[in-house]
């Protein structure tokens, strides 16, 4: 019976490699001591293998990916050091078990062989989430086999699933194994980032770092959406992963070092499972909190969302267009104005349609055929399927008349959408966006959508909207 000896969060920073540093890793030294005390334990636990869950692999909208060729290799000359390079062996009969396993809890796994890699187009070298970790692990121990997991946006309750699997199938292979959760915490800490600045930045990370070492992991998978986009991390679903192979065991979470000096948090944890523990047995409150979650939105809805999601529910079950209830708001039916829905999956945009100014006869029209749109039209997704719908939130944007300016001066982009032009191209962005910060940015993605060059004259001009969610 195979076993999980260790687990491990470590960040991929590629500038804390001296090859790559160039001196300027002195800055995060800390948490390089802290990657080899990490590399120092694996070495005296000599796993069969190592399970790197990363965030810079190939990345799946709806499945986790599994390298399953039979090596893998990569370099960082990405990063100006092509000397540095990192090569393992697959173990594909414990990929293809998890795989199995995961199948078991409805998580589809994408096995990422030559042919598939071809067909998706996707680049077969190991990325750096991957070879960094293993750069410092590599100083003090090879082991024998890698298995390389990349997460995908699924929901965390589907990615703490998905990390149960990983046990199980460890379990009933014959293999000791040590997982490293890759990862990354905020990458707004200081004013100076290149990713923009949050003061929830510091927030989350010492939030996150305090909620594993009290071993917390329900508080973990449900902390605010909202507040983890905000402090943009690249680092929660490969920790939620991996302590999913933890569920039924007890643990400890030992953090051993955090730092942020440009501007991105680097947290590293070492985690030791103890005894197994009843108590401890997860995943089962975990999925039916989530379901109490969503029943409690579905129950919150406005007149306007609850309109764009039987649209969408309806269209998709039964082909059918409805028609908006007598029961609904006399302002829906009297007010003209255009509409942008908005539906998110586990966090993520799934479709955004809508209209600068109103097409149809009322409000609740201009929903019903924008939210028809967003759900099977949005150029950037594929159309939304049956199995899904019970996950999906909805938001509804009422836009107010827009009002022209003259200047970058006048944008705020919390407070105001813009919409740019320039003949017949325009471009629209709603306001208080995630990611969005500045009205730089605000205005570049608008060009970039009108396809209008920022050396070209066009004309700018902001807007409010009333957002139904």
């Amino acid at each position: 019976m195979g076993r999980i000896l260790a687990s491990f969060v470590m960040p991929h920073p590629p500038i804390i490699v001296p090859e790559v540093g160039n001196g300027e890793e002195v800055a995060i030294a800390k948490t390089a001591r802290s990657m080899d005390e990490c590399a120092q334990r694996i070495a005296e636990l000599r796993p069969d293998d190592i399970i790197i869950i990363t965030p810079h692999g190939p990345v799946f909208r709806d499945a986790m990916a599994l390298y399953y060729e039979s090596s893998i290799s990569g370099h960082l000359g990405s990063f100006r050091a092509p000397q540095v390079k990192i090569s393992y062996d697959i173990d594909k009969p414990l990929t293809m078990a998890i795989a199995d396993a995961a199948s078991r809890y409805d998580i589809t796994c994408a096995l990422l062989d030559g042919r598939a890699m071809m067909r998706y187009g996707i680049d077969d070298s190991m990325d750096h989430g991957a070879l960094v970790p293993l750069y410092f692990i590599e100083k003090r121990y090879h082991a024998p086999h890698l298995v390389h997991i990349t997460y995908g946006f699924l929901s965390y309750e589907e990615i703490y699933a998905f990390g149960k699997a990983v046990q199980q199938a460890v379990e009933e292979s014959d293999k000791n194994v040590v997982i490293i959760a890759s990862g990354d915490l905020s990458h707004k800490l200081t004013p100076d980032s290149p990713n923009g600045y949050t003061p929830l930045g510091k927030e989350f990370d010492e939030k996150l770092l305090d909620l594993l070492s009290k071993s917390d992991v329900e508080g973990i998978v449900r902390m605010d959406k909202r507040f983890i986009e905000e402090a943009a991390e690249c680092g929660m679903r490969s920790i939620i992963a991996m302590l999913g192979a933890l569920d039924g065991y007890e643990f400890s979470a030992n953090v051993l070092s955090h730092e942020g000096p440009f501007g991105v948090g680097y947290g590293v944890v070492a985690v030791e499972a103890g005894n197994r523990s009843k108590g401890r047995e997860l995943l089962d409150s975990i999925k039916a909190k989530h379901f109490a979650d969503m029943k409690r939105i579905r129950d919150g809805e406005d007149p306007y969302v609850a309109l764009a999601r039987q649209t969408v529910e309806t269209y998709i079950r039964q082909g059918k267009v409805i028609k908006p209830g007598k029961d609904l708001p006399d302002e829906m039916f009297t007010k003209k104005a255009g509409v942008f829905v908005s539906i998110h999956k586990n966090g993520e945009l799934r479709g955004c349609i809508g209209t600068i100014s109103p097409v149809y006869e009322n409000v609740a029209s201009e929903i019903i055929h924008n939210a028809i749109s967003a759900s099977t039209r949005d150029p950037r997704f594929e159309p939304i399927e049956e199995n899904e719908l019970d996950v999906l939130e909805y938001s509804v944007d009422v836009l107010n008349p827009a009002e022209p300016v003259d200047s970058i001066e006048e944008l705020d982009p919390k407070r105001y959408g813009v919409i740019v032009r320039r003949g017949y191209r325009s471009g629209l962005l709603l306001p208080d966006l995630e990611g969005v910060d500045t009205p730089q940015q605000q205005l570049s993605i608008a060009l970039q959508k009108a396809g209008i060059r920022p050396d070209e004259p066009y004309t700018i001009e902001r807007f409010t909207v009333e957002r139904h969610k």
